[in-house]
């Protein structure tokens, strides 16, 4: 799953497809990328979009695994655009069913946060780490790094926090990190895909290239990025993550 149809659109240039599928407004491509066989979806913006997506990749295309990458903006002030966060846990930020439930459980499920899965996790780290090392330069490119104001870019594990709002004021910013203290980034999806995955048992991993400081003058931030970067990462992250998967897997039934 990707979050921006740029993203989706690189992806499906590399992807050998076999079949394309057309349900609720979504194209889900199916084919072989990087050995793998996957079916490839822009789950369009908004958590309700996001879940209904990832259902229908577990009811009908029966994945075995979902990897959901995309873009978000900074928490943490020692994040800067361009780096790169993968998911830890991830939390609805604007879930409150209080006085019923605490604040951000989600009602009925007894928790309030959801983890991915250790080793997608582990593997997605090690790919965005392998994509800043060998491939940024070429893949995105210093000039474009220069225009967009990334500089040194890092990778580091941590919480996402989501919700059906786009943070973009430095007050939302910081009742934000009040709210969820241990959230890196901010987004508008990953944690409606994380309860559906957690409530079908199926493993999740997230990555999330950071587009914007998620205060004032994000929006200007994020269109950019996303135009000039964000499909770039995608790819290139994605793509080092199913190559570094054990080749005997590429046959499976189940799509990553």
């Amino acid at each position: 799953m990707t979050a921006m149809p740029e993203e989706a659109a690189l992806l499906a240039r590399d992807l050998a497809r076999e079949a394309e599928h057309v349900h609720g407004g979504r194209t889900y491509y199916t084919g072989t990328l990087a050995g793998r066989r996957v079916v490839l979806v822009y789950s369009r913006m908004g958590k309700v979009a996001a879940a209904a997506t990832a259902q229908h990749l577990i009811d009908v295309h029966r994945v075995g695994s979902i990897l959901f990458s995309g873009v978000a903006g900074a928490l943490r002030p020692e994040l800067r655009i361009g780096d790169i966060v993968i998911g830890d846990r991830l939390w609805q930020h604007d879930m409150d069913a209080s006085p019923l439930f605490a604040p951000l459980e989600i009602p009925l499920l007894n928790t309030s946060s959801f983890a991915t899965e250790d080793a997608i996790r582990t593997g997605l780290f090690s790919s965005a780490q392998a994509f800043l090392r060998e491939g940024f330069d070429t893949e995105v490119g210093p000039a474009a790094a220069a225009e967009l104001g990334i500089r040194e870019p890092k990778v580091i594990r941590g919480d996402i926090a989501s919700g059906d709002r786009f943070v973009s004021t430095h007050a939302e910013r910081n009742a934000l990190r009040a709210r969820v203290p241990s959230a890196a980034c901010v987004e508008m999806k990953g944690g409606a895909v994380a309860q559906v995955c957690f409530e079908h048992r199926i493993p999740l991993g997230v990555v999330r290239v950071i587009s914007d400081g998620a205060g004032d003058g994000a929006h200007a931030d994020f269109g950019k990025f996303v135009r000039d970067a964000a499909s770039r990462y995608g790819l290139g992250i994605i793509r080092r993550y199913l190559e570094r998967e054990n080749p005997a897997r590429a046959g499976a039934s189940k799509s990553p």
